[in-house]
């Protein structure tokens, strides 16, 4: 079901070669649509990567400045290898501690564009039915504190990143209590 309705616009100015994204209408999901194409092919052990899969410049620098506009959210060095950390500031609570990575490490994107993060685990479920996500073998081994932790794949186009960034600000309002909507950081 789609809350919000609406079409978003982008293009690339050659000029400056800066993606333009015109906000004047925008897209909420309650139920996620079905991601189309094939999966990625993606290593079974640790570390867990995309391996056919690689960014889109653009859209990776709109998913950047998206996840780094969210109040809340802060660039800090992941504790998992070199990746770009998705940290919670500490002037904000954090109501489920179990759905972090480590410390206020809320989740990482990989060189590749793809990313790690907790949904909530029934949310988890759906990403990876509507094949936007695929289960850490950590959920997949069923340890204990891991529910709900996936992979979301690299987003292709404009439009399966305002999928893959509502996902990312749902694992923050999961992990903080709060409750921001994806749309607000177009």
């Amino acid at each position: 079901m789609i809350i919000v309705a609406g079409l978003m616009m982008v293009s690339c100015n050659n000029n400056t070669e800066e993606l333009v994204v015109d906000n004047s209408e925008q897209i909420q999901y309650e139920v996620l649509p079905i991601r189309t194409g094939d999966r990625p092919a993606t290593t079974d052990g640790i570390p867990h990567v995309q391996l056919d899969l690689d960014k889109i410049d653009e859209v990776h620098q709109e998913m950047v400045r998206r996840v780094f506009s969210v109040t809340g959210i802060v660039n800090e060095p992941s504790v998992v290898l070199s990746w770009e950390g998705l940290w919670i500031d500490t002037n904000v609570d954090i109501v489920n501690p179990d759905a972090v990575i480590s410390g206020r490490e809320l989740g990482h994107i990989h060189d590749d564009g793809s990313l790690h993060i907790f949904l909530e685990p029934s949310r988890a479920i759906e990403a990876i039915e509507a094949g936007w996500a695929i289960s850490h073998p950590y959920a997949v081994d069923g340890r204990a504190g891991w529910d709900g932790f996936v992979m979301l794949y690299t987003p292709r186009t404009i439009e399966e990143l305002n999928v893959v960034f509502q996902l990312i600000v749902e694992a923050f309002n999961y992990v903080t209590g709060q409750a921001l909507q994806a749309t607000d950081f177009y």
